[in-house]
């Protein structure tokens, strides 16, 4: 098998073998390249030592160097270069206590996670596959290289990544691999909220988002993701849906394409419902206001594992109005641009198209038809350039001290009271009409 190495990785790793050492590419650039996928990074494995490594090339930084790894640049770009090593005993379950350097390719690539993640490769040797990384790429297949439960035992966020790297290859786990999966999913809680999101995101913006069903069934979301566990085993028993929460969560992810504000969007919208679940006497489920309910658990949830505060906004606030009753006209439609923010709205319609998607059949077409309406309307609205917000007034604060009003809080009431005119008729955002219409409000 012939992989086409990049220039300055083919550059580094002659360099290395003409100084007498070995060095391959390795880890996920040489699975990609063998999927037919672009790389994100390449990473190259070498005998040399850390100073040997710094000695053949004149630009490096030690970002690693406790761990063997130097950043090699060329051209401005970084190449990450570590020595073979055998890691130490995982003490808490995150990382090694100490490494040892080792002149071993196979050593070296023993301590690899995933065997298709344990192949190496250059030009003049090919590809060197010690652990069956390339039979189970072609049966797609997740596996641990060697003894499963050791894996996980050294770094417990490798249990994540397995159904990370299923859903983004849409490979199974193998069964062994599954089963020491659910033996320690609970170790999971030694590793670090950051660490989490990372692959968590990940996950969710991978072509197949409802892989979060096989997360569910390992055990991992009920380390990481209780909520999520919560609404896999609340019931919805209503003529709009055909799921229980948890599946129809998983399937309106599959509806919106791989953007994190989107797909997270999609995970919380209804995380709310099992809070607010009620069920008639003939038993039909309702669960009324779960989107305030699950506004404040998205917040939670999302400062719990440590997510930015932008996202952490965009995704509330889509959680918090993807079941907003917009009503169908000009002034309806402006008024929910005001109180959403421009940037919300516009994902409101790809929200409520994946929501309806995954519901029952009853009254589609109807409910698609009303979205397109209240979609049309807001295009009209761009169109025309209506005031939806203070900052489109066609008077400011000065304008108001100008006229004679004193600073203070009467200045922003009068404003918000002229921006509720203009919502209803944007005829009245004129500087004359506004300066005349402030007196009566």
């Amino acid at each position: 098998m012939q992989i086409q190495l990049p220039d300055k990785v083919h550059h580094i790793i002659n360099t290395l073998e003409e100084a007498g050492y070995e060095a391959y590419a390795v880890g996920g650039c040489v699975r990609d390249s063998i999927l037919g996928r672009k790389p994100d990074d390449w990473d190259i494995t070498t005998s040399a030592k850390p100073e040997e490594i710094k000695r053949l090339f004149p630009k490096t930084v030690d970002t690693g160097i406790k761990h063997g790894t130097v950043t090699v640049l060329l051209g401005g770009e970084g190449f990450e270069v570590t020595t073979y090593r055998v890691d130490g005993v995982y003490e808490d379950g995150r990382h090694p206590s100490e490494v040892t350097f080792t002149a071993s390719l196979k050593e070296d690539l023993k301590r690899r996670d995933f065997t298709i993640n344990a192949m190496a490769y250059n030009a003049r040797t090919g590809l060197v596959d010690l652990y069956g990384g390339l039979a189970d790429m072609e049966n797609r297949v997740i596996r641990c290289v060697g003894i499963a439960g050791e894996r996980f035992d050294e770094d417990a966020l490798r249990m994540l990544r397995a159904v990370r790297f299923s859903a983004q290859l849409s490979f199974r786990i193998e069964e062994a691999t599954g089963e020491a999966v659910k033996a320690l999913a609970p170790n999971l809680q030694k590793i670090s909220a950051e660490r989490i999101q990372v692959e968590l995101v990940k996950l969710v913006t991978s072509p197949n988002p409802d892989y979060l069903r096989t997360a569910y069934e390992l055990g991992i979301t009920a380390q990481i993701l209780p909520e999520f566990d919560l609404c896999m085993e609340t019931p919805q028993r209503h003529k709009h849906h055909c799921y229980d929460v948890g599946e129809h969560i998983l399937h309106s992810m599959i509806e919106v394409g791989p953007d994190k504000v989107l797909r997270l969007g999609m995970l919380f919208h209804d995380i709310g419902k099992p809070q607010t679940l009620t069920i008639d006497p003939d038993g039909t489920t309702h669960n009324k206001r779960h989107p305030f309910e699950g506004e404040k658990i998205t917040r939670k949830v999302m400062r719990r594992l440590k997510f930015d505060n932008d996202t952490t906004d965009k995704v509330t606030k889509l959680v918090l109005y993807h079941d907003y009753d917009i009503a169908p006209t000009e002034a309806g439609v402006r008024r929910a641009i005001n109180r959403m923010g421009e940037d919300i709205f516009a994902m409101i319609f790809t929200v409520r198209r994946a929501d309806i998607a995954a519901q029952s059949d009853y009254m589609r077409e109807e409910k698609l038809a009303k979205v397109a309406y209240i979609e049309k309307l807001y295009s009209e609205i761009l169109a025309r350039k209506d005031a939806v917000t203070l900052k489109d007034l066609a008077i400011s604060g000065n304008d108001l001290i100008a006229e004679g009003m004193p600073p203070g809080r009467q200045i922003g009431e009068t404003l918000s009271a002229l921006l509720e005119r203009v919502l209803d008729d944007p005829s009245l955002n004129t500087r004359e009409i506004l300066l005349k219409l402030y007196k009566e409000v």
